[in-house]
């Protein structure tokens, strides 16, 4: 009899689980809290060489790899200065979060997977073979086993562990835009970051020329969706402004050719959640190891996480069996990405003095930390779909 996985979260982790469950011979509903048409929402992400390996065996590695463009090399410089930091390969492609959800959803459901949006999880109970989910809108739903891709504020994390340690706030907001009149140069794709005086700033030129950046302003705390909403939009283009004023980069220049800045949201890690599991649910993605952007591994650990599940749920006799196998296929990897993305997000907000010293270091970090060579461990990481997992 084939299982049926309810799957919490329509986002990347939730559709590539779902896709992979359908490759392992397994039956899944993704069940979405957000509707259909949300699809637009989101700035751009970066997917690197391992996550889009890890997408070969579901026949989505061709589908993705037309998204976007690809990142070959990272440039890094000063603000402070306007000097070259260093710079170094790297194996990535650069692609839009909504053309990637919409990619995605599409696929899945062109392979028959059945998408419920407006299903916001608010509970979930044994039965005698499986899981009941209740949802905010007062249906139920019932499966085999249930799978949390719910993001940094998973509710299935909660179910799992009502103690579960709270995420952890890195001191950083993200923000960020498109500027397609705005042409900066250099080579399609590669990444230029800035170390600013008080702000990280990062852009790429895009296929038709223009430009797509990021902002990354520091905040000694998180001030709430609702403190962010009270900004208004040219409050906050004029404290971006401010903060990129005695900078020697293109920020400003960017702003000012950005019709629409992204509105600001906050950034969160966990370094370590306790309890991925119990016999019937799991955490996967964000929900169970959210790491900062920093690390450009967040994409890329959610699609590894999906695969790696859905070989152990083809290949061990119970569900349990698979859940211990896929935590510990898992956990000591994702730990050692959030860890790196921890450490290279700690630069971004130094300070006058730190500023002064990271700078000095920065071409030491580059060549021995950052450099293709160096994180070879995170990049060249492949999984072997047609391995059967023993335990």
């Amino acid at each position: 009899m084939t299982k049926t996985a309810m799957i919490i979260g329509g986002g990347i982790a939730g559709t590539v689980t779902a896709i992979a469950l359908h490759e392992a011979g397994l039956r899944s509903v993704v069940h979405e809290a957000y509707g259909a048409g949300s699809d637009g929402i989101g700035a751009f992400l970066t997917i690197q060489d391992n996550g889009l390996a890890a997408l070969a065996p579901l026949g989505l590695h061709r589908l993705v790899g037309d998204l976007g463009m690809p990142t070959k090399r990272m440039h890094l410089g000063s603000g402070r200065t306007g000097k070259d930091l260093g710079s170094t390969g790297m194996r990535a492609r650069t692609l839009s979060r909504s053309d990637l959800y919409l990619t995605l959803r599409s696929e899945a459901e062109r392979r028959g997977i059945e998408i419920c949006y407006g299903k916001r999880l608010v509970d979930a109970s044994r039965t005698d073979s499986g899981v009941r989910a209740a949802f905010g809108d007062g249906t139920f739903s019932e499966g085999d086993l249930l799978i949390g891709a719910d993001g940094l504020r998973s509710r299935t994390r909660a179910l799992l562990d009502p103690g579960a340690p709270p995420a952890r706030f890195v001191g950083l907001l993200n923000t960020g835009g498109y500027a397609p009149d705005l042409k900066l140069g250099g080579a399609v794709g590669d990444a230029h970051f800035i170390f600013g005086k008080r702000c990280f700033f990062a852009w790429l030129t895009a296929p038709d020329g223009g430009t797509w950046w990021f902002a990354n302003p520091p905040a000694k705390s998180d001030p709430g969706r609702d403190g962010l909403d009270r900004i208004s939009p040219e409050a906050w283009r004029q404290q971006l402004k401010d903060l990129f004023a005695d900078d020697r980069s293109p920020a400003l220049a960017a702003i000012d050719a950005t019709d629409e800045l992204f509105p600001p949201w906050t950034t969160y890690d966990f370094p370590r959640v306790p309890v991925w599991h119990d016999d019937r649910m799991v955490i996967i993605g964000d929900a169970a190891h959210a790491t900062a952007p920093s690390a450009g591994q967040g994409a890329s650990m959610a699609i590894e996480d999906a695969v790696v599940l859905a070989r152990c749920l083809r290949d061990l006799p119970s569900t349990e069996d698979a859940f211990v196998a896929y935590e510990q296929i898992r956990r000591s990897r994702v730990e050692k990405v959030v860890a790196a993305g921890r450490r290279n997000g700690s630069g971004k907000a130094a300070g006058p003095v730190g500023a002064v010293v990271r700078d000095a270091m920065m071409p030491y970090v580059v060549k021995h930390w950052a450099s293709e060579k160096a994180l070879a461990w995170m990049t060249e990481y492949r999984i072997d779909w047609a391995e059967p997992v023993r335990r």
